[in-house]
């Protein structure tokens, strides 16, 4: 697990692993600091590893965003 404070932006960055984030006790864990900065105005935000292969994932994504782009300059040309 790594949490980042980004004081100047007023947000808490938890990043959580696979098992991290399928334990129930650490995310229980997790509940006073959620309050605390939630006291404080900030922005609480967990982001969880996924399961699929990033290197496809990010491809694929890749490849759509071109497509789609595409497709609106084409639009746009016409």
């Amino acid at each position: 697990m790594e949490i980042v404070v980004i004081d100047n932006k007023k947000h808490v960055e938890i990043w959580l692993t696979r098992t991290e984030r399928d334990s129930t006790l650490l995310l229980e864990s997790l509940k006073p600091l959620f309050a605390k900065y939630k006291s404080m105005k900030y922005l609480v935000v967990t982001y969880n590893s996924g399961e699929g292969n990033l290197f496809s994932n990010t491809s694929d994504l890749l490849l759509h965003n071109r497509d789609q782009i595409s497709k609106t300059m084409t639009y746009r040309e016409t």
